[in-house]
């Protein structure tokens, strides 16, 4: 009796980092999109540094990604990229052909992503990633100015100022004082939300608690934005004005302490009972 030499068998496969990759290969002319937004100055490059924190989260974990892929995630990450190139190719909106990619892209993470390693933030950045502040500031930077003019108006009120609203201007002690769109607070809302999403993806925050949190950063944005516009305001309202250097100084103080903030949020213990 001969015993028969036998080889191991091992199915062959691309891992998961090959996979991850060549997925977005095929997403390319999103890609392009993405890139071309950036560097021509019709929307801030934003997204480019949540591409690279998604990209950084990715090898962080390499070697915790599954072996094997969650079947659904995947096919639904197929089909999802067929979408959004079928709908790039016959002319829908880029933006939404975009976001029909970012959700391919967040299925097909999902399907390799470590079970215990939460999923909101990291689908959260891939969304970022998009060029949404023009758009934003197009189609809600009115009304966002409306509010936090009005907003400031009661804050400025309670200190002893006469501080009205008309329109997205106020008027305080008799100086027009003009709400402009960097006063909109979309991007603080935004490099807010990306330190809530980046803070939560290293902390390994359940998803869950990330969700009941993020809530809590729109609240802190609308307060910075607030406090922003109210100091600012009651500066330039003076005869002299504002130097354009203080001016710069204070948005930036204020949007650090805002992020600062949401990374605190992000990392708080939780209480029994929260």
């Amino acid at each position: 009796m001969t015993l028969a030499h036998t080889l191991p068998c091992r199915p062959v496969h691309l891992g998961a980092t090959a996979w991850l990759a060549l997925h977005t290969l095929a997403l390319w002319p999103h890609g392009a999109y993405l890139v071309q937004r950036a560097v021509d100055g019709s929307d801030d490059p934003l997204g480019l540094l949540a591409l690279a924190a998604v990209a950084t989260l990715v090898v962080w974990q390499r070697r915790s990604l599954r072996l094997t892929p969650r079947v659904g995630w995947l096919l639904a990450s197929m089909a999802v990229a067929l979408l959004a190139n079928g709908a790039w190719w016959i002319g829908v909106p880029a933006l939404l052909a975009s976001l029909l990619a970012a959700l391919s892209l967040v299925c097909a993470l999902f399907a390799w992503w470590p079970p215990a390693r939460p999923r909101l933030p990291l689908a959260g950045l891939v969304v970022l990633a998009l060029p949404w502040i023009a758009s934003l500031q197009f189609y809600l930077g009115f009304p966002l100015r409306v509010i936090t003019a009005q907003l400031s108006a009661w804050a400025l009120q309670l200190v002893g100022f006469d501080a009205r609203r008309g329109g997205a201007s106020m008027v305080v002690n008799g100086q027009l004082v003009i709400v402009d769109a960097p006063c909109s607070g979309v991007q603080m809302a935004w490099l807010a939300y990306f330190t809530a999403c980046g803070a939560a993806a290293a902390l390994g925050l359940q998803d869950r608690v990330f969700a009941r949190r993020a809530m809590g950063v729109g609240i802190l944005v609308l307060l910075g934005n607030v406090l922003r516009n109210s100091v600012l305001v009651a500066l330039e309202s003076h005869p002299a004005g504002l130097a354009a250097a203080w001016h710069e100084a204070i948005g930036l103080i204020v949007l650090g302490a805002v992020c600062v903030a949401v990374g605190w949020l992000m990392q708080r213990k939780e209480t029994p009972g929260v």
